[in-house]
């Protein structure tokens, strides 16, 4: 049995930060950082089931060609993803009167639709990168038995040494997405690619206000970086850890992102409200086939 100080379930049998009952998610969750976001998504539905609010975390489960689909703001942050996916794995996998893992697993397919900044010259600003392979600088996946097994150790290896990392900093992890998903989005619409996952906004994605930098030339490092013919194309901040839980928890992953600035070529579009519709469109009608 799983204490109450583990898995804390409101009064009304809904889950702690989510405040989503099991019946409330569908198999396909698509996760926004945006609150916003959400409502845009969601008016493409052909019904509404639930629409759910607490904090930066608004739900909606509804349908959208036939499937059903659960719509959720993550906010910023791995640290939020921890409290995300572990909910939405409890939502899924956990008996919450018993308070016991159920025998027979259910496995969901998770989808990210979030803007990105571009680390190679090649990534114009309004195109969209899918992610095989995500970066974590955060060092969440760390806190967790096992987080070899579900890692590209040799990546790892090789990035630290070509990036002479810092042992002050959280050492990185390299995740994959889910082959599956990914499979769906290997079209022309979409650059493949590998994303950093970074733990800020500024520093940690080598931006300077009035603070400088442990390692000025952190993103030119990270520009010049392959292994086995794989480049970093881009940053956002939550990737690698839906990456990484969903990996260890048995969930289907995907990150795609619109790509709203590139960081070589000091390019960026700060109206990019046509280009995300396009992007969510685009996505909806693969989960959807």
């Amino acid at each position: 049995m799983i204490g109450s100080s583990e898995l804390i379930i409101n009064p009304d049998g809904s889950v702690f930060h989510l405040h989503l009952k099991p019946e409330h998610i569908a198999d396909n969750i698509i996760l926004v950082g945006d609150p916003g976001r959400v409502e845009l998504i969601s008016s493409l539905f052909s019904n509404i089931e639930t629409k759910i609010y607490n904090r930066e975390f608004v739900t909606v489960t509804g349908t959208y060609k036939s499937t059903r689909f659960t719509v959720l703001s993550t906010g910023i942050g791995t640290d939020n993803i921890d409290i995300v996916i572990n909910e939405l794995d409890a939502l899924a996998n956990i008996d919450f009167t018993t308070r016991e893992v159920k025998e027979e697993k259910r496995s969901l397919n998770i989808v990210r639709i979030g803007t990105s900044g571009g680390l190679q010259p090649y990534l114009d600003v309004n195109s969209f990168v899918v992610s095989e392979k995500a970066i974590g600088f955060d060092g969440l996946l760390n806190f967790y038995a096992n987080r070899d097994t579900v890692s590209d150790l040799p990546f790892e290896e090789d990035f630290k040494k070509h990036l002479k990392w810092n042992p002050k900093l959280t050492s990185p992890y390299v995740v994959n997405s889910s082959a599956e998903l990914f499979n769906k989005f290997k079209t022309d619409d979409f650059t493949q690619g590998v994303t950093i996952s970074a733990p800020g906004f500024y520093g940690p994605q080598g931006r300077v206000l009035r603070l400088q930098l442990a390692d000025p030339d952190i993103n030119s490092k990270i520009e010049s970086f392959t292994h086995n013919g794989y480049k970093i194309t881009n940053y956002e901040m939550e990737c690698s850890a839906i990456y990484g839980l969903c990996s260890l928890l048995g969930h289907h992953a995907l990150t795609v992102c619109l790509i709203i600035a590139n960081r070589l070529s000091k390019q960026a579009n700060g109206d990019y409200y046509s280009s995300m519709q396009k992007l969510i469109q685009l996505v909806l009608d693969k989960l959807a086939e």
